[in-house]
C-alpha cells in the first residue's frame, strides 16, 4: 500500500478522542505485523484505548521513536463540504479530519516500514503510537512508563506533529483545570434565600483574568509568540432557567508556560481563589483536566544535528502549540518535532494535506533508515 492508501485506511476510523480506538489499534497492528515488525499493544487504564509500540531492527540497541497520536478532534463543523472520515483528493490536497493533525505522519511511518524492514538496521527505530493527545496527551505517559521493558534507552523521539516539514526544538507547556462552585438553589424572586453560584462564579473569573494579566509581566522567552506564559478561561457552564437560582457552575481554564516555568504552578493562585468562596458558604471543587510540560532542546544537541541532516534546514526555536515531545524530554529522551502539514489546517472544517508533504516526510523517515542501517 502507498501512503495515499494507507492515509485513506487510517482517516476511514473515526477515532475521535476520548472514545475506544480498538479498530484503529488492530488494523495498525495487523499492518505492521504483516511487515515483519515486533508490536506491542499497551492497553490504557480506561480498559478501552490502547497504545502501540512498533519495533523494527535491533530490539536490544539504542535507536529512535517515531511518535505520533491516533485519536483526532471531533469533526462537527458544518462548513465541512465533504464527509470528514472519507479521504478526498482535491488537485495536491488531501482532506479529511487528521490529515494534518496527526494521521498524516502515521500514515508515512507505516508507508516506509516495509522498506525499513528489508534495511539491515542496525540500530531499531520504533513507532510509538498513542491515543487521546487531543485530551491533554493522556495516553503517552503510559506508553513512555512502559519503555524500560519494550526497548533499549532511546537515542531521540521525533514527534510528527505538524510544522510543514521543518523541525522545531521547543514549545510551551500547558496545564488545564475545571473549576466547580455548588451553592443552593430557590426560587429567583427570593435571591437571599439560595446562593447564587453563576454569580461567584463570575466574581472568581474576573480576579482569575486579572491574575492572568500579571503574567504578561515576565518571565519572558522571546522564542515564543506571545514571548510570556498566558491563562484564559474557555468554557463556562451553569444554570438550568432564568427564574432558578443556579446552584451550580464550572469553569474550564488553561495556562500555557514559556519552558523553565511549571504550568500547574501557574493555576495554585487560582486554587486559592476557588477555595475562598468557602468563606461565603459555597463548595467548591478543583478537577484537573490536563498537564504535560514545555519543551527545550538545546541547539547543539545530537537530535538537533540529525534533523538537520534528514531535512536538510536548520531547526525552529520553538512554536506555540503543545505536544507530548515535553512529556518525552521529562523522562530523559532528546525529543524534536517534525512532521507533515500545518497546525493551521489543524482542528478547521475542511482539514488538509498536501501530496508533496507526504512524500517529504516518508523520504525523511527511509533517510533516517539509511543512516542507522550497515
Amino acid at each position: 500500500m502507498n501512503v495515499e492508501e494507507i492515509l485513506a485506511r487510517l482517516i476511514a476510523f473515526p477515532s475521535v478522542v476520548g472514545s475506544p480506538n480498538g479498530a484503529i489499534v488492530d488494523w495498525v497492528r495487523e499492518y505492521c505485523e504483516a511487515a515483519g515488525a515486533e508490536v506491542t499493544v499497551l492497553c490504557g487504564p480506561e480498559g478501552d484505548r490502547s497504545n502501540l509500540f512498533v519495533t523494527i531492527g535491533p530490539r536490544r540497541a539504542r535507536g529512535y521513536i517515531l511518535s505520533g497520536h491516533m485519536d483526532v478532534v471531533p469533526a462537527g463543523e458544518r462548513e465541512w463540504s465533504s464527509d470528514p472520515f472519507v479521504l478526498l483528493q482535491d488537485g495536491a490536497r488531501l482532506h479529511g479530519r487528521g490529515t494534518s493533525d496527526m494521521k498524516g505522519f502515521l500514515a508515512c511511518a507505516l508507508a516506509a516500514l516495509p522498506r525499513l524492514a528489508a534495511m539491515n538496521l542496525q540500530r531499531p527505530i520504533h513507532l510509538a503510537f498513542s491515543y487521546d493527545e487531543e485530551a491533554g496527551a493522556r495516553g503517552v505517559p503510559h506508553l513512555i512508563a512502559a519503555l524500560p521493558s519494550l526497548c533499549e534507552m532511546p537515542l531521540g523521539a521525533i514527534i510528527g506533529e505538524p510544522s510543514r516539514m521543518e523541525a522545531v526544538r521547543g514549545h510551551k507547556g500547558k496545564a488545564a483545570a475545571r473549576l466547580e462552585v455548588i451553592g443552593r438553589s430557590g426560587h429567583s424572586s427570593r435571591p437571599e434565600l439560595g446562593l447564587n453560584a453563576v454569580h461567584a462564579m463570575a466574581g472568581l473569573v474576573t480576579q482569575i483574568v486579572t491574575y492572568g494579566q500579571t503574567l504578561e509581566n515576565g518571565p519572558f522567552d522571546t522564542d515564543f509568540a506571545p514571548p510570556y506564559s498566558s491563562l484564559q478561561v474557555g468554557v463556562i457552564a451553569g444554570g438550568q432557567a432564568v427564574n432558578i437560582i443556579p446552584d451550580r457552575c464550572t469553569a474550564d481554564i488553561e495556562v500555557r508556560a514559556v519552558p523553565g516555568v511549571s504550568p500547574s504552578s501557574l493555576l495554585e493562585p487560582v486554587k486559592a481563589q476557588l477555595a475562598a468562596l468557602r468563606d461565603s458558604g459555597f463548595e467548591v471543587a478543583w478537577h484537573e483536566l490536563s498537564a504535560y510540560p514545555g519543551l527545550s532542546l538545546a541547539q547543539g544537541s545530537e537530535l538537533t544535528a540529525l534533523l538537520v541532516e534528514l531535512t536538510g534546514r536548520e531547526p525552529l526555536s520553538a512554536v506555540s502549540y503543545g505536544t507530548e515531545a515535553g512529556l518525552y524530554q521529562q523522562a530523559g529522551i532528546d525529543a524534536i518535532i517534525c512532521g507533515p502539514g500545518d497546525i493551521g489546517r489543524a482542528h478547521r472544517a475542511n482539514e488538509y494535506i498536501e501530496i508533496g508533504e507526504l512524500a517529504a516526510c516518508q523520504s525523511m523517515i527511509e533517510r533516517l533508515g539509511t543512516r542507522v542501517a550497515a
